[in-house]
């Protein structure tokens, strides 16, 4: 059993009200860990030290150069560390260490993109209509932001954030998901290894209303940073709006991956594979509503399921293991539930259907891979996040058809089109509303890319360059040049 601490202020430290809690094993469904439950005084002691940093501390005096050069660091730290921390996500969220794996091994990635990126942000020198006057821009950090980061990938999705953050001068306050909080503690110590000054990144762990709540209306916390759930950043952009504080919401998605009859369809069966049964389904991109046209439909889903059949459950340390565990006993049991409402509802289940109970899968929440079949977009089962590896089939008769239930859902975070046509791919390209359109692939991300969803899907955008503009705010510069002061009652 490992007992973890908060880290604040570059130190490990007990929580204040001396209680922790368990941390469970997703594929064997025991406690492998205790996770410290942090409150509002905790919470309290963490901004105040992020603020110090950000205003008075060392950081504050290093140049952005010097700050690109503390993330390259770390970025070195994180590709040491690695196989320990794809180790670590693995107990505690159950996904396959093949994926968190290759989530690790690319992670530096970003530190060292947005290392580079530091000091490449500039203002600009502005053309006046006033003689007299000379004005110019700078970008200034945004002041302390919380990040509030999920359970499925947790260092990812972190990074994403306090990246371009620390990148733009911010300082951090982390509440990751009580869920899986381990790897985001060990992160917290390569920090102090990199050399970053005290106070400049931070980790509270703990329940949304002990921690996140405290966070999120603390008066000297600027920005939220939140991925999660729809009704979850509903209520903190609620809470965030009524103190005018900045926000950037990842939330859900019901992203369709649509196949037309002119696709490669070996191909296109290997997208829908990826995008709902890889990572059990559990990740807001999840390609969960296969719209295919009518014409290949019952081939397509032949092969699709010949595929999907022989998918191995199991413990996700094997090489060999290819759907995990669900992460959580409650997502669990909600993946079930919608699994149940969909045949209520009238959909065909021509694959799984059930809780996994194969050799090798344990004590630990599994859920079959699951299809089905004569679902109609207005059902349930097709308009919300199921967040498990339950996939929706949709037919669909031409481009307009597609566009139709494709763009039928309150969300709009990603989509993928399967064509050989490129003028059918870039029409479909500018009609989706979606953040993220992928032609002939699914599930691919880069630090360089940006991302981000439509309609309910969330506000802003993480990586590419686009990302450090959300941690910054431009001032303007005005200075008089030979300009006589006039009526000092009147507008300049």
């Amino acid at each position: 059993m490992q007992r973890y601490s908060l880290r604040i202020n570059g130190q490990a430290c007990a929580p204040q009200g001396g209680a922790w809690f368990a941390s469970q094993n997703p594929y064997t469904g025991e406690t492998w860990a205790e996770i410290p439950r942090g409150d509002a005084r905790d919470v309290d002691a963490a901004v105040q030290a992020a603020h110090a940093a950000l205003t008075t501390g060392p950081w504050a005096e290093l140049t952005a150069t010097q700050r690109g050069a503390l993330l390259r660091t770390l970025g070195d730290l994180i590709a040491r560390d690695a196989a320990k921390l794809a180790a670590t996500e693995v107990r505690d969220n159950g996904k396959l260490f093949a994926e968190m794996s290759a989530q690790l091994n690319y992670l530096p990635q970003w530190f060292y993109y947005y290392g580079g990126l530091a000091d490449k942000v500039q203002g600009s020198t502005l053309p006046l209509d006033k003689k007299g006057y000379f004005a110019f821009t700078r970008n200034e950090p945004v002041g302390v932001v919380a990040a509030i980061t999920p359970w499925n990938s947790p260092l990812l999705l972190l990074a994403w954030k306090i990246a371009p953050a620390l990148a733009a001068g911010c300082t951090v306050v982390v509440k990751p998901s009580e869920f899986t909080s381990a790897s985001t503690l060990e992160l917290a110590e390569l920090f102090e290894e990199a050399g970053f000054p005290p106070g400049v990144f931070n980790v509270v762990t703990g329940f949304g209303q002990e921690v996140g709540t405290p966070l999120v209306e603390h008066p000297l916390v600027s920005k939220i940073s939140f991925t999660g759930s729809d009704a979850t950043g509903r209520l903190i952009n609620e809470q965030a709006a009524r103190l005018l504080k900045h926000t950037a919401m990842e939330l859900g998605g019901k992203s369709p991956n649509i196949v037309f009859a002119d696709a490669d369809l070996d191909q296109a069966v290997f997208g829908a594979i990826s995008g709902i049964f890889a990572a059990t389904g559990q990740t807001c991109i999840a390609g969960s509503r296969l719209l295919v046209q009518d014409s290949i439909h019952d081939a397509f889903v032949e092969k699709l399921l010949a595929v999907a059949r022989s998918a191995r459950m199991g413990d996700p340390m094997h090489p060999d293991t290819q759907v995990g565990p669900i992460t959580t006993e409650p997502q669990y049991r909600k993946v079930l539930d919608y699994i149940a409402i969909a045949r209520s509802e009238g959909a065909t289940a021509v694959l799984g259907g059930a809780k996994g109970e194969a050799p090798g899968c344990g004590k630990g929440w599994f859920v079959q891979p699951t299809i089905f079949t004569g679902v109609r977009n207005d059902m349930r089962i097709a308009q919300e996040e199921v967040f498990g590896p339950v996939l929706s089939v949709i037919r669909f008769q031409d481009e307009a058809d597609a566009l139709r239930i494709a763009n039928g859902v309150r969300f709009g975070l990603a989509a993928a089109v399967w064509t050989g046509d490129i003028a059918r791919a870039l029409r479909m390209s500018e009609r989706l509303q979606a953040g993220t359109v992928w032609i002939n692939t699914y599930r691919a991300v880069s630090f360089m890319a940006p991302f981000g969803g439509y309609k309910d899907s969330g506000l802003g955008r993480e990586n590419g360059s686009d990302a450090i503009r959300e941690y910054l705010q431009t001032k303007t510069v005005w200075i008089n040049s030979g300009a006589v002061t006039g009526n000092p009652f009147v507008l300049r």
